[in-house]
């Protein structure tokens, strides 16, 4: 009779176990392809820009300084590897960014240009895309930090070296600020 209570309390013990160490593997994963959905939607991003950029010169050919810091921006995008080069050029592509549309406001008949609008909707829903997706990565990093060293769970995952994952955040004061604009003269 012992014997089946010590086999019945070794057995729910090993349930649990399994329970928490399933339970952070699936917050990993789900880390993972928020991760690839941000990066989706940054690659996209990268895409539209050159198409953008294209539409906007040809109306306000003397903005020479803000195609520059685009294209800069842009380069620094395509060459991040780790999650927080990815954030700080993100954050820098966003700021050339509105800085190019600010640009754009200059001009009425890029305004009216029908490519240039469709370019400009695609981009907003895309930052729509980016955003929401960096708020699901940093929930899903959330609950995986705040698990991973709560009892009992935190037992568990320092057994199987689960470790807390980065927030994707803003580098510094100046990506928290508005954008500043200038114009060339």
């Amino acid at each position: 009779m012992l014997w089946y209570i010590i086999i019945g309390i070794v057995v729910l013990l090993l349930l649990i176990i399994i329970g928490i160490y399933n339970g952070l593997v699936t917050l990993r994963a789900r880390i993972d392809n928020a991760w690839s959905q941000i990066d989706v939607q940054l690659k996209r991003r990268f895409d539209l820009i050159p198409n953008l950029v294209e539409t906007v010169k040809g109306y306000a050919k003397h903005e020479r300084k803000v195609f520059e810091n685009v294209t800069k921006a842009r380069a620094a995008m395509g060459d991040a590897k780790t999650l927080p080069q990815k954030a700080k050029a993100d954050n820098m592509l966003t700021g050339t960014l509105k800085t190019l549309f600010a640009v754009a406001e200059n001009y009425p008949q890029l305004q009216a240009n029908q490519n240039f609008l469709q370019l400009q909707e695609e981009l907003s829903g895309t930052e729509s895309k980016i955003a929401y997706s960096r708020q699901f990565y940093n929930d899903s990093v959330l609950k995986l930090n705040t698990r991973i060293v709560t009892f009992p769970t935190n037992i568990i995952a320092n057994m199987f070296r689960i470790v807390a994952r980065e927030y994707f955040k803003t580098e510094g004061k100046e990506e928290r600020e508005p954008v500043k604009v200038k114009f060339d003269e």
